[in-house]
């Protein structure tokens, strides 16, 4: 069965959501992120901080390229769809599934953006980070969600509906 990618905004709720549908549709249940901090030994903003965003984005590329997995939700991280490689493979066993933001949501979600794991290149703001990467989330989405003012339970109930379509 296809697998269930989940991208978006850092804040959007890939990771929680991911976890619900998982198990609201008896599937499997991957992190990305937490893949990468398992493999690494290290926490994403400490891998940001000491060794820079492109390598980041080159751990996180060369993370998703080794996942072979089947039947399961695919939470990622909010830079994933810097990897045109990574996104390629993903889509090929899955569906992709955006869940959108707005930028007020987004800054309001964010609690912790010092400890998070965002990738922001040197003087890169949040406006400019959630700018650049809109396209790129609309450019792979097969699916798109909003998901500034619905609660989760609405919006995995607006997944699902969706899904239906392209899980056979």
């Amino acid at each position: 069965m296809k697998n269930i990618v989940i991208i978006g905004m850092p804040g959007a709720g890939k990771s929680t959501m991911g976890v619900i549908l998982a198990k609201t549709l008896g599937r499997n249940f991957i992190d990305t992120d937490i893949v990468i901090q398992e493999k690494s030994g290290r926490l994403l903003q400490a891998m940001i901080d000491d060794k820079g965003p492109e390598t980041f984005l080159a751990i996180e590329e060369k993370t998703l390229l080794s996942l072979q997995c089947h039947n399961t939700v695919i939470a990622t991280g909010g830079s994933v769809v810097f990897s045109e490689s990574a996104m390629e493979h993903l889509k090929s066993g899955g569906v992709v599934v955006y869940l959108r933001i707005s930028f007020e949501e987004m800054v309001r979600r964010l609690n912790n953006i010092t400890t998070r794991g965002i990738v922001l290149v040197a003087g890169q703001s949040l406006h400019e980070m959630y700018t650049q990467r809109i396209p790129l989330y609309e450019r792979y989405a097969d699916i798109t969600i909003d998901c500034s003012e619905d609660d989760f339970e609405h919006c995995i109930g607006n997944v699902i509906d969706e899904l239906s379509g392209f899980l056979v």
